[in-house]
């Protein structure tokens, strides 16, 4: 059978290729997609050719593994359903809806160890944010934040939109955001930011705790904007022995900071936080498993389809895609979906 799939093909360019997609094997099975979702922060790094040449695109995952270089498929929040079985798959696995970290296609080819069934009857819509949650839970493991503490987020994508959401459910005593962009914001603000900025240049007076001699700042610091500049002014907002927890992918772009005076006297920790894998402190008791199975519990909580800003055809992916990088204010999650390709395959 024929197949759709998305293929960047140089920088700035998205193409829809039609390819030949064989049966299953015996141990597989066939995934119509219904719906996905479009990175706004690795994504857009690789359309914009921000990537070094030959970087792993992501280490956990099989679709994923290969270097990255012109062109190449990428992609890691599809929903479908299952739609044929090779012979030694298990019948209850015909016509299950699974989410699948894969590249936007129309088809594909899995084996199921590597889908993930579905709750019944979550929304595909939420479902499709499985991802990203996950992500979000994971900075909340990295952070650690305490009962108490001040902690500002910076960046208000639909990760750091997310975070926020997760955070609301800690008892802090200020939950700050920091985005350039009013919508983002003001979606902030409905889900759990006490306050919600433009700049980080008025955030001390916010910070109302006293840490130490050494004055006000921060105890938790999230970087997830994918901006560089916002690291160093996270460093800036830290207090004494404060945590700074980094989200952001900056590929290509260029990191310099201050590590001047307020960075040196006041004892700042920087972590670097990625999904692939889980923190040390936990790989005892938690499996990629029991995170998942978390994420889906904050996705009926939070219900995070109503930051779904933007729903494309699959044929008009280029589209989507110009719109995340020329206009990024308008946008907060765009998705895809898969009617016509289903159709005419």
């Amino acid at each position: 059978m024929d197949r759709y799939a998305l293929v960047f093909t140089k920088p700035y360019q998205v193409q829809i290729q039609r390819e030949t997609l064989s049966t299953p094997d015996e141990n597989q099975v066939l995934v119509k997609t219904l719906v996905s979702s479009i990175s706004a922060g690795t994504e857009i790094l690789l359309y914009r050719n921000q990537l070094k040449k030959g970087a792993l695109l992501d280490i956990k995952i099989p679709y994923l593994s290969h270097g990255f270089t012109y062109p190449t498929k990428y992609g890691y929040s599809s929903v479908g359903r299952i739609i044929s079985l090779g012979k030694n798959v298990p019948p209850q696995w015909q016509d299950k809806l699974v989410f699948s970290f894969h590249p936007h296609e129309s088809h594909f080819l899995a084996s199921p160890p590597d889908l993930i069934p579905l709750p019944s009857g979550m929304p595909l819509e939420d479902a499709v944010f499985l991802s990203n949650m996950e992500t979000a839970v994971n900075f909340v493991m990295d952070g650690n934040p305490v009962e108490g503490e001040n902690v500002v987020v910076f960046g208000q994508g639909v990760v750091g939109l997310l975070l926020t959401a997760l955070l609301a459910k800690k008892p802090c005593l200020q939950r700050i955001t920091i985005d350039h962009y009013p919508l983002r914001r003001t979606m902030s603000m409905r889900l759990g930011a006490d306050v919600s900025l433009d700049t980080h240049e008025n955030i001390q007076k916010f910070l109302g705790n006293k840490k130490s001699d050494n004055g006000t700042g921060a105890d938790l610091c999230f970087e997830v904007s994918g901006q560089p500049a916002a690291l160093d002014k996270a460093i800036q907002c830290t207090g004494f022995g404060g945590r700074i927890i980094i989200g952001s992918w900056y590929g290509t772009k260029k990191v310099l900071l201050d590590l001047g005076e307020h960075f040196h006297r006041n004892r700042i920790h920087i972590q670097s936080s990625q999904v692939s894998t889980i923190d040390p402190r936990f790989s005892a008791d938690w499996t990629k498993e029991r995170r998942i199975n978390v994420a889906f519990e904050m996705i009926q909580k939070i219900k995070p389809a109503r930051l779904v800003t933007h729903t494309y055809p699959f044929h008009q992916a280029a589209e989507a895609y110009d719109l995340l990088d020329t206009h990024p204010e308008k946008t907060i999650q765009v998705l895809l979906k898969y009617e016509e390709e289903n159709r005419n395959v």
